[in-house]
């Protein structure tokens, strides 16, 4: 048997300039996607997130609109595994990671598909060939507009602060593409007051993302310098993280918060429990991924009394980030 588990993800700063060749600090989260490869079995079967399929011919790995089991499709089909003439096995995923809530939870759950299947065919990669393999499936075969913090957190963990100069959201990956630079902030920072909280809205990511990167696409000024002034505020926020200045950190967030609110990447579900969150005691407060529904994440000082708050303001779950191992793998 192989075993792999991998995290979620929040974006403290810098989000969504992993779309367009900016910079982002984002931490892991304490929930985890997992998955196990299991030969002991007489037919080749995937499951995921209790959803499961005997796959028997090469059209059985064909995407179906809002199957769970996809994600297992895009890989064993990234991978050339043809069930007709692959040795059997039982591929099995769940995660405790909410899904479509802006945390990376369908990516983590592929990142874990992907090594065990790897680990299975007796290939290995480093952590930013399995990063870009992941993102080039997640854009390629399931056909998701995303960026490339999510691959890269769920695969390195911890709280992180990347660069990802020359790489954007239109962009087909291939040898001339440069990796993303990863600067691990784990061992310098003692404590994050944070806080996230669900809105309990799923939603599809790469629909949030469509507009604004159309017009990105477009070379629209406001776009453009706007997401420019949000990749300069993850740069300001790293020193402000490492000096534990959490009034300046706060203010870079809230303003993070207001130039992706003002080009319509925010929603009403958001703005909600973010206004509930600064009333609550917050310093600053912001999306943790995508809009239109998702997560937030607040910075307080006061835990309890903003978790109150977001409670009553109709949170439907609260977690705490916490800088925890990336993807994981084991016999």
């Amino acid at each position: 048997m192989i075993k792999a588990s991998a995290p979620g993800r929040c974006g403290l700063l810098g989000n969504p300039t992993d779309m367009y060749g900016g910079t982002v600090i984002s931490c892991s989260t304490r929930e985890r996607a997992f998955c196990t490869l299991s030969g002991e079995v007489d037919r080749l079967t995937i499951t995921v997130s209790g959803q499961s399929m005997i796959l028997e011919t090469a059209e059985d790995l064909t995407l179906r609109p809002g199957d769970y089991l996809n994600v297992a499709r895009a890989a064993l089909s990234a991978l050339e595994i043809d069930p007709a003439t692959a040795a059997p096995f039982h591929l099995s995923a769940e995660t405790q990671i909410p899904m479509q809530a802006g945390l990376a939870g369908s990516t983590a759950i592929l990142a874990c598909i992907m090594v065990v299947l790897l680990t299975h065919l007796g290939l290995a990669l480093n952590p930013y060939e399995t990063a870009e393999l992941v993102r080039k499936i997640e854009y390629d075969v399931l056909g998701i507009v995303c960026g490339f913090q999510d691959h890269t957190m769920t695969v390195f963990g911890g709280l992180n602060c990347m660069d990802f100069r020359g790489k954007n959201s239109a962009q087909t990956q291939d040898s001339e593409t440069p990796f993303v630079m990863v600067e691990s902030l784990t061992p310098y920072v003692k404590s994050l007051p944070l806080v996230l909280a669900h809105t309990g809205v799923r939603h599809h990511s790469g629909s949030v993302h469509t507009s604004p990167r159309e017009r990105w696409l477009r070379g629209d000024p406001e776009v453009v310098d706007g997401y420019a002034e949000i990749g300069a505020l993850a740069r300001r926020g790293k020193r402000a993280l490492l000096s534990s200045d959490w009034g300046t950190l706060a203010t870079l967030m809230n303003r993070n918060h207001a130039i992706v609110r003002d080009l319509g990447g925010s929603g009403e579900a958001n703005e909600t429990l973010i206004a509930a969150a600064l009333v609550g005691g917050a310093l600053g407060a912001k999306l943790a991924g995508a809009g239109g529904g998702g997560t937030i994440l607040a910075l307080t000082l006061d835990p309890e009394r903003t978790i109150d708050a977001l409670k009553a303001a109709g949170a439907e779950a609260i977690l705490l980030p916490e800088p925890m191992p990336g993807l994981t793998i084991s016999r």
